[in-house]
């Protein structure tokens, strides 16, 4: 029987191991696939998508049949009602006696000018609500896009600092054993300690990094903070399809752009709301059925039993209110058209922008990377002079404080290029 417990205490504590150390593996397709299911604010688009298919449904059901049921009870603690036959007769006078009435009333609306119209602006709506989701994912996708590069670059870098470290504290140790034996000063031994050091605070720093840039990919992605996440798609590869790339405007289309479709829907709504206020001047007809079950009659009822009726609303004056409703919409649907039209000019201008950051970018990237395989061959250059003892430890930390320097400027360069040519993606809706 113990031996039974301690197998299960084992095994429990074993599923729970691997559900502490739960792991993705994700090549960049797999972490967008991964975030349009589970993040968050995806999630919270879907539910509104839901609400506003729900907000039409109810929009519809308020035309539809409705059946209530009422049951009341009236008690006249004694009262009576007096009434006369005829002149020259006296007065009768019946007790009032306690009342209760079961009622079931069913009504169905036949025309509203405002019912029409407003399930035509609740579809419109829920098609808005599709497109948010659409906007969303767009927005979604590219943040994630950059989140997995940075991650990327971010490990790229601390490789970097931690071979570079690596390398002069084999240095350092070499140095350290020619200083015992006089050929190399004390002093060029201290600056090169210094710059150890340096280096060990650049580990961590880019560390604390790598491990923030993850826990950003984390939340896009929607799992939870201690999930270990393998990163699989090659950084080299998304920067020859970023070099590949043509960039040029050709391709885009405003009206395909989705904050311009966003707005053309709400120039449509904008257009629906001054119908809605015209349809207020129209008359309002429904019709209605009710049931009538007396549970405590009195002596005299003229009550039926059963009814049947209609009912007519019709707006006469109503002293300029709708009027002034309707101009109130003509100049909401006057600012649309104004918004859109600055839409219309802030994403040519957006492109135009975008563009040129790219090609910036590309012409920087360039330029680092001939820097950087400069800096590589003077540092391996004046390390060998350092090991021969023909130049000072200061010159050897100068070449390799330059050539770290190429090097981070290099990988920032990959980003920024990456990231502007993630936001023309997203600007021309090619993100995939």
């Amino acid at each position: 029987m113990k031996t039974k417990l301690l197998t299960l205490l084992f095994l429990l504590g074993s599923a729970g191991l691997l559900q502490a150390q739960q792991k993705l593996t994700l090549d960049l397709d797999g972490a967008r696939k991964q975030a349009m299911e589970h993040n968050k604010t995806i999630l919270n688009s879907n539910l509104a998508r839901d609400k506003a298919e729900l907000a039409l449904r109810e929009t519809i059901a308020n035309g539809l049949p409705q059946l209530n049921a009422a049951v009341d009870y009236s008690n006249a603690l004694g009262a009576k009602m007096s009434i006369r036959f005829a002149e020259n007769m006296p007065a009768s006078e019946i007790e009032i006696k306690p009342q209760s009435n079961f009622n079931l009333n069913a009504t169905q609306l036949i025309f509203s000018g405002n019912y029409i119209v407003g399930i035509q602006t609740a579809r419109l709506y829920r098609d808005m609500a599709g497109m948010s989701i659409e906007k969303t994912e767009l927005e979604v996708m590219a943040q994630v896009t950059e989140s997995y590069q940075l991650v990327l670059l971010s490990d790229e870098l601390l490789k970097l600092l931690r071979q570079n470290l690596s390398n002069l504290q084999n240095l350092y140790t070499k140095t350290e054993a020619l200083e015992r034996v006089g050929i190399i000063e004390k002093n060029d031994l201290d600056q090169l300690f210094v710059q150890v050091n340096t280096l060990q605070n650049a580990v961590k720093s880019s560390e604390r990094q790598m491990e923030m840039a993850t826990n950003l990919l984390r939340l896009q992605l929607g799992v939870s903070a201690d999930t270990e996440i393998e990163l699989t798609s090659p950084i080299d590869q998304m920067l020859d399809n970023a070099l590949a790339a043509s960039a040029n405007g050709s391709s885009f289309r405003i009206e395909n752009h989705i904050d311009f479709r966003l707005m053309n829907q709400q120039e449509i709504v904008s257009r629906k709301m001054i119908d809605m206020q015209r349809a207020n001047a129209l008359p309002t007809l429904s019709g209605y059925y009710r049931y009538t079950y007396k549970l405590l009659k009195p002596d005299f009822d003229m009550t039926p039993a059963n009814m049947l009726g209609l009912q007519m609303n019709i707006p006469l004056f109503s002293s300029g209110v709708r009027n002034a409703q309707v101009k109130q919409s003509r100049i909401d649907l006057e600012t649309t058209q104004n918004n859109k039209s600055l839409l219309s000019d802030q994403l040519r201008i957006q492109e135009k922008q975008l563009l040129y950051n790219y090609n910036s970018n590309l012409e920087t990237y360039i330029n680092q990377k001939t820097n950087v395989e400069v800096s590589r061959r003077v540092y391996s250059s004046l390390k060998l002079k350092y090991e021969q003892g023909l130049i000072s430890g200061l010159d050897l930390i100068n070449a390799d404080n330059n050539y770290l320097r190429s090097e981070t400027d290099y990988i920032t360069a990959i980003m920024q290029l990456l990231q502007s040519r993630v936001q023309l993606q997203k600007l021309y809706g090619q993100l995939n």
